[in-house]
């Protein structure tokens, strides 16, 4: 009887590296499914309270407001409040809301944007 060695070698080691690379897969799958199942960390949207962002829920009133109280309102900043209480100067106190479109600066979109948080009273 005659004995083959070589090809016996040769399927043994095409044997274990196919062992080996079917571990190396398996691995790399239990690996992912891990990740999968892991709960991932999902940071929670922090809400601020309403009186963080603006201390004083009451209308401003712009025939009485300074510029430092209408420099707050959002989109107005100090140059525009500036105009705003020049204007008040020049034409007397505002008698509507919609008055200030009147004020270089303040179109429509500004004025839509302040609804509810300016207000007109006489201050007398």
């Amino acid at each position: 009887m005659e004995t083959r060695q070589t090809p016996a070698w040769g399927e043994g080691a095409l044997l274990g590296l196919t062992g080996l690379f079917l571990c190396l897969l398996l691995g790399l799958f239990l690996r992912d499914r891990a990740a999968l199942e892991a709960p991932a960390s999902v940071e929670t949207a922090r809400t601020v309270p309403v009186e963080e962002v603006r201390p004083d829920p009451s209308p401003v009133n712009l025939n009485a407001a300074g510029t430092e109280a209408l420099a707050a309102l959002p989109g107005i900043g100090e140059e525009l409040a500036r105009r705003i209480v020049e204007y008040r100067e020049e034409h007397g106190p505002f008698a509507a809301v919609e008055d200030l479109t009147n004020v270089s600066g303040i179109g429509q979109g500004k004025l839509a944007a302040l609804e509810g948080l300016v207000t007109v009273e006489d201050t007398e």
